[in-house]
C-alpha cells in the first residue's frame, strides 16, 4: 500500500518535544502474581518506540488489555506491563492511572523529550469499543501526533484506532503496522508461484471470506484441523464423532468444485489420529479417513498427511498458514501442527503465518527465523486477506480524515 502514511511522512526532525499518542497492542498474558508471561508484543513495538524517542518525541502509549466488564478491574491493569516495558527499554516508563482525565493529563504534561508513558487500559472505558466521540476527544487532546502500531486491533473501529486519528492531522502507521500491511499485501498482489494456503483450526466459519478471496490466486490449498473434517464429510466420508459443521457441507463441496475447475491442487488429510476421549484417552490410533471407528473422533492429521503437506510446503514459493491441524493445546495431538511447522524449513519462498496457536507452534519448532513474516494479528490478518478494508488502516491512508 503505497498510500499508507508511515513514520517517514511525519518528518522526525519536527517531532522533538512533540507529544505523540502511540496505539500499541500490549494485550499480553499476565501470571496470577502480575508478571508478564510473554513479552513478544512489547518487543515488537520497540523499534517504533525507540525511533520516536530518539527523535525527542514525548510518547503516550495506549493499549487495551483483556475484556474487562463494567469499568476498571485490577486484573486487567497495564501497570505490570509498564514495568516490563521499562526493563526492555532500559529506562523508566511512567504510568498513568487512567487513560483520560486528570491522571492522563498530568502524566502527559510532565513528560520530557524522549520520555515514555503508558496509559491505563483503554477498555476500562465503554467509550473505547463504542468509538464514543467524547472519549475520542479526550484521548486526542493528550497529543499532537498519532501513530498506530497495533495491527492486531486494526480491524476494530474503536476510539483509539479510528476516533483519535480522525481528530489529529499528523498521523502515521508505526513500523510494525506498516510491515504487516506490506507483507500481507504481497499475498494479494502478484505472489511468486506456486502460491499455497494452509488453513486449519476448528471451523470454516471465520475463514470463509479469506478463503473466497484467496481461492482465485492459489495454486495449492491445504486443509487441516476441524475445518478439514467438514470437507471430508462433503466428500462422503463418515468421521464418526469428529467435529464438523453440518451447515457448511454444501459450501465445502462448492469450494472443492471451484478449486477443481480452476486447476487448484487441494490437499485434504488422508489419515487421521483418532481418540475416544480428549481428556482421558483410552484409545488412540491412526486410521485412513474412510475408516474412522465408531465412538472416536479425529484430533490430528496422521503421518501420511504430514508427509504430503510437508512436501507441498517445500514446493511453495509463497505460503500463508493460519490455524493448527489438530487439538494443538493437548499433546500428543499437536504432532501434526508441529510437523508442518518444522517443514517450513524447506519452504524457500516467502511465507506468512498468523494466529496464536500457529505462531506458538512455529516458535516451539524453532522455525520462526525461517518465516518471511509472523503476523501479530490473527483476526486482522484474516480480514485483510479477505479483501476487507480495515478501519485502522483506512484512516491512515493519505488524504483520509483531517
Amino acid at each position: 500500500m503505497t498510500d499508507l502514511l508511515t513514520i517517514d511522512d511525519l518528518d522526525l526532525g519536527h517531532l522533538n518535544g512533540t507529544r505523540v499518542f502511540v496505539r500499541v497492542d500490549f494485550n499480553v498474558p499476565l501470571s496470577s502474581s502480575g508478571e508478564v508471561m510473554d513479552a513478544t508484543r512489547l518487543e515488537e513495538a520497540l523499534p517504533t518506540i525507540r525511533e520516536l524517542t530518539a527523535a525527542g518525541a514525548k510518547l503516550l502509549l495506549a493499549s487495551h488489555h483483556g475484556r474487562p466488564k463494567d469499568g476498571p478491574d485490577p486484573r486487567y491493569s497495564l501497570r505490570p506491563v509498564a514495568a516490563k516495558l521499562g526493563e526492555l527499554l532500559d529506562r523508566s516508563v511512567r504510568f498513568a492511572e487512567d487513560c483520560v482525565g486528570e491522571p492522563a493529563e498530568k502524566v502527559a504534561a510532565a513528560l520530557g523529550r524522549g520520555e515514555v508513558a503508558l496509559l491505563e487500559n483503554l477498555r476500562f472505558h465503554a467509550g473505547e469499543t463504542k468509538n464514543d466521540p467524547g472519549f475520542a476527544d479526550q484521548l486526542a487532546a493528550l497529543a499532537e501526533v498519532y501513530v498506530d502500531d497495533a495491527f492486531g486491533s486494526a480491524h476494530r473501529a474503536h476510539a483509539s484506532v479510528v476516533g483519535v486519528p480522525e481528530r489529529l492531522s499528523r498521523k502515521a502507521a508505526g513500523r510494525l503496522l506498516a510491515k504487516e500491511v506490506n507483507a500481507l499485501g504481497r499475498l494479494l498482489g502478484e505472489p511468486e508461484r506456486p502460491f499455497a494456503a494452509l488453513l486449519g483450526g476448528a471451523k470454516i466459519e471465520g475463514k470463509i471470506d479469506t478463503l473466497e478471496n484467496l481461492l482465485p490466486r492459489l495454486d495449492l490449498l491445504l486443509l487441516g484441523g476441524g475445518m478439514a473434517n467438514t470437507f471430508l464429510v462433503a466428500q462422503g466420508h463418515d468421521l464418526a464423532g469428529s467435529l464438523y459443521e453440518p451447515d457448511r457441507i454444501d459450501l465445502a463441496r462448492d469450494i472443492l468444485e471451484r478449486a477443481k475447475s480452476r486447476g487448484i491442487e487441494v490437499l485434504l488429510p488422508t489419515d487421521l489420529v483418532v481418540t475416544d476421549d480428549l481428556n482421558n484417552p483410552q484409545r488412540v490410533e491412526t486410521v485412513p479417513v474412510n475408516q474412522v471407528p465408531a465412538g472416536t473422533k479425529a484430533v490430528d492429521v496422521g503421518p501420511a498427511t504430514r508427509e504430503a503437506f510437508a512436501a507441498a510446503i517445500g514446493r511453495a514459493r509463497t505460503l500463508f498458514w493460519n490455524g493448527p491441524l489438530g487439538v494443538f493445546e493437548k499433546p500428543p495431538f499437536d504432532a501434526g501442527t508441529r510437523a508442518v511447522a518444522q517443514a517450513l524449513e524447506s519452504c524457500s519462498g516467502f511465507s506468512v503465518i498468523g494466529g496464536g496457536e500457529t505462531v506458538a507452534a512455529a516458535h516451539q519448532a524453532g522455525a520462526t527465523d525461517r518465516i518471511g513474516h509472523v503476523s501479530t494479528g490473527g483476526g486482522a490478518s484474516l480480514e485483510f486477506l479477505a479483501g476487507k478494508e480495515l478501519p485502522g488502516v483506512a484512516v491512515l491512508r493519505k488524504g483520509a480524515g483531517r
